[in-house]
């Protein structure tokens, strides 16, 4: 493996950087939006699963 000297990393690292598409103020907050909605409709699925099942044994054992 060859052996490189810091100085040449950091410039490979900032040329690297450099090539990042980085994401828009918009775009952040579109997916920052999404992902609440996702986790909100995930929490409410598995509640209602949940329900289900409890009641379900409810009747069954009570």
């Amino acid at each position: 493996m060859a052996k490189t000297n810091p100085f040449t990393f950091l410039q490979q690292v900032r040329t690297e950087v450099g090539k990042v598409v980085w994401p828009t103020r918009r775009e952040v907050l579109l997916t920052t939006i999404m992902v609440f909605i996702m986790a909100a409709l995930t929490a409410t699925f598995f509640s209602l699963v949940d329900l289900g099942i409890r009641t379900g044994l409810r009747m069954l054992f009570g």
